[in-house]
């Protein structure tokens, strides 16, 4: 059976390659081979697992019930293969709230008591497959949960391999201007890139009164316009990236914390995101808004911590500590 776990008002369903099997969806038995043949199954494990089906979807609902579906493991011990599939069939690198809800999908199976690696397969070919992840049950602010270790960050235009923007300087720090953005709204002129497993936009603003709202992103309008930047072809344009964007904006709060909202690619709106946090805690961080390691940023789903470990002006590592919760 499928399980749906909420992750900071994310919600991503659970399932075993198995149990699509058992409901006709052909998926192979190998996490590489599942990747590479996604399209043949994929929009119909979304379709059976993700949809309302017999239940009448809420006043106002999205299409979906969910945000996603996670499909694995692949093994019955680690490393632990999975994919994770956005709503509109394609396959992510790397969701920190998804891999949290699979980490505690393990732990309610009896698969994960220490720590392990989660190795996540995509189909994207400017990114190397699978993304690892290490996983490790922990505790912050008494609070049970996982660390989820995400590497070392890459910045710049290069790193996620964005066309058609031009350098700008700020408070004496290098952004990137994307012209789609700043076209929508001229305080949306200062973006860093910034590759953590997958690719992301983020756009500094000086005000919290010029970040975007979720209901209005929802609004046919903007979104239409914001799918056809973060969106690759053929659901979107890939206009800032053939292989598609994470956006997020984020503004400064006091001390160490600041405030996000997120437009995944392959998604939409969403009221949290694991590695949106990540990348906006390096952006804010290499934008001199963060003075210590430890950075809380909010979103309207909820709040994530994450520890940069830095030295000489690099971000070497990114950790991002999160919960989940079975809620069906």
């Amino acid at each position: 059976m499928t399980r749906f776990y909420d992750a900071r008002g994310n919600i991503y369903g659970v399932v075993s390659p198995a149990h699509l099997r058992g409901l006709g969806i052909d998926v192979p038995d190998n996490a590489r081979l599942a990747a590479s043949t996604r399209e043949m199954w994929a929009a119909s494990a979304i379709a059976s697992e993700c949809g309302w089906g017999a239940l009448p979807p809420p006043a106002g609902a999205k299409a979906y019930r969910c945000d996603g579906l996670l499909v694995g493991p692949f093994q019955a011990r680690p490393p632990f293969d999975l994919l994770i599939i956005n709503t509109d069939s394609s396959l992510a690198e790397r969701s920190g709230n998804g891999l949290t809800i699979f980490a505690q999908a393990l732990t309610d199976q009896g698969l994960m008591v220490h720590g392990s690696e989660l190795r996540v397969y995509h189909d994207k070919p400017d990114a190397v497959s699978p993304v690892i992840t290490y996983v490790e049950p922990a505790k912050h602010e008494q609070v049970p949960g996982f660390w989820l270790a995400l590497g070392r960050p890459e910045f710049g235009p290069l790193a996620v391999g964005a066309v058609g923007v031009s350098p700008v300087v700020a408070a004496h720090h290098e952004f990137s201007r994307v012209a789609a953005l700043a076209s929508i709204n001229a305080q949306w002129g200062n973006s860093q890139f910034v590759r953590i497993g997958n690719p992301h936009c983020v756009t500094l603003v000086e005000h919290v009164s010029a970040l975007p709202v979720n209901d209005t992103m929802h609004q046919l309008a903007l979104f239409n316009r914001l799918k056809a930047i973060a969106f690759a072809p053929p659901a979107g344009c890939g206009q800032l990236c053939v292989g598609g964007v994470n956006l997020q904006w984020v503004a400064r709060d006091a001390g160490n914390r600041v405030i996000a909202r997120v437009f995944e690619r392959g998604e939409g709106p969403t009221a949290s995101s694991g590695t949106s946090a990540s990348a906006v805690a390096c952006a804010a961080w290499r934008a001199g808004w963060i003075e210590g390691d430890d950075v809380t940023v909010v979103m309207p789903g909820g709040t994530a911590p994450v520890r940069l470990q830095t030295e000489s002006g690099n971000v070497l590592s990114v950790s991002l500590f999160g919960t989940a919760r079975l809620i069906m």
